[in-house]
C-alpha cells in the first residue's frame, strides 16, 4: 500500500510542470453566491506546482530555467495540461507557455 503523503517520483521533460490540481470544496463563492453543481464539475484552472523540469532547451543547446518552482500556485489555461494519475492522486503536466499567472 502506498503512503498517502508520499514524495511524487515524477520528472517533467523539458519545459513542462506536474501540478496538482486544486479541489473545488465549497457551494458556496467568497462573494456569497452559490455555486451550481454543474460547475463544481468543471475541471480546476488553478493548482500547486509539484515538480518542474529543468527548462527550455533553445536551438543553440542552452537551457532557459522555468519562471515557476515548487510549491508556487498558479493560474493555467482551461485545456492547457494532459491529465496524469500517480498512486490514485491526480495531476496535470502543463507547458510553461500554458502557465497564465502565480497566484501570491
Amino acid at each position: 500500500m502506498a503512503k498517502k503523503n508520499a514524495k511524487v517520483s515524477i520528472m517533467p521533460l523539458g519545459d513542462r510542470v506536474l501540478v496538482k490540481p486544486e479541489e473545488a470544496t465549497s457551494e458556496k463563492s467568497a462573494a456569497g453566491l452559490y455555486i451550481p453543481e454543474t460547475a463544481k464539475k468543471e475541471k480546476p484552472e488553478t493548482g500547486t506546482v509539484v515538480a518542474v523540469g529543468p527548462g527550455k532547451r533553445m536551438d543553440d543547446g542552452k537551457v532557459i530555467p522555468l519562471s515557476v518552482k515548487v510549491g508556487d500556485t498558479v493560474m493555467f489555461s482551461k485545456y492547457g495540461y494532459d491529465e496524469v494519475k500517480i498512486e490514485d492522486e491526480e495531476y496535470y503536466i502543463v507547458g510553461e507557455g500554458s502557465i497564465l499567472a502565480i497566484i501570491k
